[in-house]
């Protein structure tokens, strides 16, 4: 065990959950309206929805996989024991990553060529799609070469992410892994610390507040150094 891992894997996964939980905070009550994805949407649709709905629906498919692995360990291995459910939880798995990397190239794509979209996109929004793109391709690598990830998962992960929870971080559990799966786990608490400060914010207000919050008329004032835009 090295000092760097301990501050990648011991000390980072507390400074990001510390930071995303109040600058989150700080942010919805000093700069409330920028609590959206802050769309360009309106200035090209056709490349924004090829985009934008593959990623959407392959990232929660695959988050909504990690959480139920760390929730309930013993039913994903009972799942597993048979090897036709195992088979068909890691395809599903893989094809949900594949679906999100489509989205985020597409993504890519649009705000590095259309010259619209390109102008309203922040230095830090090319830093979390940068991140964003490493997450999902080191995912997938880990899915390719590391085989039976939902059952792994359970026996290295889940210890743990419980003793992160229980302010004793175990970073043995961590440091003996593959690299890909090292840096996966590095993207995912760095991505965790710079939620607070991107678009992503929006995902802790959708859909419920603009039920009932009054309508809003956006103009593009950008302002690149603007804090939180």
């Amino acid at each position: 065990m090295t000092y760097f891992s301990m501050i990648l894997y011991g000390i980072l996964p507390y400074v990001a959950v510390f930071t995303f939980i109040f600058f989150s905070i700080y942010r919805y009550i000093s700069h409330g309206f920028s609590y959206s994805s802050l769309s360009s949407q309106f200035l090209e649709n056709r490349v924004h929805f090829w985009g934008l709905v593959p990623f959407h629906f392959g990232i929660i498919f695959v988050l909504l996989g990690h959480l139920a692995a760390f929730l309930l360990p013993g039913q994903i291995l009972a799942w597993n024991s048979e090897l036709t459910r195992l088979y068909i939880l890691e395809i599903s798995a893989f094809m949900g990553g594949l679906f999100a990397l489509a989205g985020i190239l597409a993504i890519f794509l649009r705000r590095w060529t259309n010259p619209k979209a390109k102008i309203v996109t922040s230095r830090m929004d090319w830093i979390v799609l940068s991140l964003l793109f490493l997450q999902i391709l080191s995912g997938l690598g880990t899915a390719a070469f590391n085989s039976w990830g939902s059952s792994w998962f359970t026996a290295i992960a889940n210890p743990y992410l419980v003793s992160l929870l229980q302010l004793n971080p175990q970073i043995n559990y961590i440091t003996p892994l593959p690299w890909i799966v090292q840096l996966h786990i590095v993207c995912a608490w760095t991505l965790v610390l710079l939620f607070p400060f991107s678009r992503l914010v929006h995902v802790l207000v959708v859909p419920n507040p603009y039920l009932w919050r009054k309508p809003q008329m956006v103009r593009w004032n950008w302002n690149r150094n603007q804090r939180f835009i």
